[in-house]
Formats: C-alpha cells, structure tokens, sequence
C-alpha cells in the first residue's frame, strides 16, 4: 500500500515507517526536522529509513500546505497517519504559538490534505493528556476530556474534534488514537526514560516530579506500532461497530468516525518505575524529589478494551523488558 505518513524524522514515526517498510509498502515521510530536541538525533533515524528504495522523505513544515500538497502528490497515498505535532507537556508552557501552529494550523492542513486525496483512512495521533485530571480509571474513550490541563492537550483535542467535523462534511474516514507514555529504542531526548537513564549513567541527579506518587500506563514502541498497524484495516464503519456490553465504541453516530486507546491498561508507579530504570542500567540514582509540575496529571490509566474489540489486540510488553531493550540501545548508539 501507499502510505502518507507525517513525523517520521520522531520517534513514533520512525518506528510506524520502519516497519511499513520492513513489511514492503511505499512510504513518504514528511517532517519539519524542528529543533525542540537533538535534529542529529532525526537525521539519524531519517538516514535508517532511507536504506529502504521505498521510502522518500519531504522536509517542511506542517503549517507549509503546498509543502504538504507536494508530499500527497509524491505519496498518491491510500493511507494517511498524521503523527507530526509539537509535543511534550511542559514545553507548552514555555512556547505555546508552536502549539498553535503545528498542533492545530498543521493538523488542519492535514485534514485539508485529506479532503483532496480521499484517503481509504485517514489515521491521526492524540494523547492520553486530553483526559487530563480525570479521577475515573481506567480512562475509556468514551468518559469526558473537555477539561484539558495543557495547553498541548488543548490543541489535541482539538484536532480530534476538527477531524470529526471533516469526516461528517467530507466522509473521510477516521480514526484517532490516543497514546498512553510511549517509550522504546531511538526515544524523545526529554522523556522520562531517555533522562533517567542519561542522568544516572554520567552521575547526575534524575528529577522525579509528584515526590514519586504518580503512576503511568508505559507503551513499549513495537506494541503502540502494532496497534496502528491493526486499527489501519479497521476502517470506521457501522459494518464493525462493537456491541460487547463490557465495551462502548466510539464509533460517530454522525460520521465515519472513532476514538481508540493504545494502551496496556497495566499502570505502574513512577518510583517502581525508577527502581526498574536503576535495575537496568546496574547503577542507583542519585533522587531528586520535587513537587508536581504544572500542567502534569497524577495518573494516566487506558482502557485497552475497544482496541482488543476491533483488533483482537492490547500492548502487553513488560516494562522491564521494554526498559532493557531502550538501555540496550542507548549504550549502542553511545558505543558507535
């Protein structure tokens, strides 16, 4: 198949397009190559996919429409999976027009895209951040997210909503999903893993925000990426509505529409989380214990049960393998 994928040069993307590619499909990758974090780091993963005589790369903005115009014409795409965004909560605190401007001018470029090629499904990234605060757990798609803590989950579920809005007015089919602390191999420089893990290898303090109370539902990379790769065949459509009695779809009573998680729905505490870190990498951290942050949430918790529903699948890789896998990698790529 012909695949339209933006944010390939990020971590997620990377991986969705490597194994696109492993499995022979075309892909055109789009990116900005933003320098929010190391753009080495992009190149490097952009490099691996460009190994494959499948694979063709466009650099541009998401706010750049006939840069993106250029991608479609490129691709001729059957598929669409926007992953590109501004991501990470508390960088919106410091820099919020580059959440405006990637996360709703761009994903509405997108969405514009999508209107003039008519993908078979048009496939775009949330987050479990649109949930925010929520005190109900685990979270289903189907509980209320209208009151976001940042201004990223803000620009997230706004984009869900404008995607519904094109799907009812164009019959483009959609589905959005929601990641839940996505981390593996070739991750985000500020997350949560990748800093642990640098900090206590050169010695230095690891921050542990909420005096270590919070807990997060980890997505190991390869589960998030099979998820994707599931629900890319499951095109929203009355045909597949799910009518367990355990399991409310999300399914748009007004469109080709849905919202599904990709998460495990196994959280674990952020100090379990630490201890497993500090086991893989055979050394202690130094803690440094402060309080939460703005904007952070105390739990993130997916019901994985509309997923399993609709593709036979939940995420069920340990964290402590997950972990190894990403130290494993880490000393690779310090090593070469």
């Amino acid at each position: 198949m012909r695949f339209l994928i933006t944010g390939t040069a990020g971590f997620i993307g990377f991986h969705l397009a490597k194994r696109l590619l492993d499995d022979g499909h075309f892909v055109v990758g789009f990116d900005g190559m933003t320098p929010y974090y190391d753009v080495g780091l992009k190149e490097a993963r952009h490099a691996i996919l460009a190994r494959s005589n499948g694979f063709r790369p466009v650099i541009g903005m998401l706010e750049d429409q006939a840069a993106l115009t250029k991608a479609a014409e490129l691709a001729e795409p059957e598929v669409i999976v926007h992953l590109a965004a501004q991501a990470g909560v508390r960088y919106s605190l410091e820099n919020p027009k580059a959440y405006v401007d990637a996360n709703l001018v761009g994903s509405w470029n997108v969405l514009e895209i999508a209107k003039a090629v008519k993908p078979a499904h048009l496939l775009l990234a949330s987050t479990s951040s649109v949930y925010g605060a929520n005190p109900v757990v685990p979270f289903a798609e189907s509980d209320k997210a209208d009151e976001p803590m940042t201004l990223y989950a803000a620009s997230k579920k706004a984009m869900e909503v404008m995607a519904h809005s094109y799907a009812h007015l164009y019959g483009i089919p959609t589905t959005a999903f929601r990641f839940f602390t996505v981390y593996g191999p070739w991750g985000r420089p500020d997350m949560a893993l990748f800093k642990f893990v640098d900090a206590i290898e050169k010695g230095r303090p690891i921050e542990i925000y909420g005096e270590g109370q919070m807990s997060r539902d980890f997505t190991y990379i390869a589960d998030l990426v099979e998820g994707i790769i599931r629900l890319i065949g499951v095109v929203p459509a009355e045909e597949n509505r799910v009518t367990q009695p355990d399991v409310i779809d999300t399914l748009s009573a007004h469109a080709p529409f849905r919202v599904v998680n990709i998460g495990g729905g196994q959280p674990i505490g952020l100090m379990e989380f630490v201890e497993t870190v500090e086991a893989a990498v055979g050394k202690p951290a130094v803690r440094k214990m402060l309080p939460m942050q703005p904007g952070d949430v105390p739990r993130t918790y997916a019901a994985a049960g509309l997923l399993e529903a609709l593709t036979g699948y939940r995420p069920a890789t340990s964290v402590e393998d997950g972990v190894k896998a990403f130290v494993d990698w880490y000393y690779r790529e310090k090593a070469a």
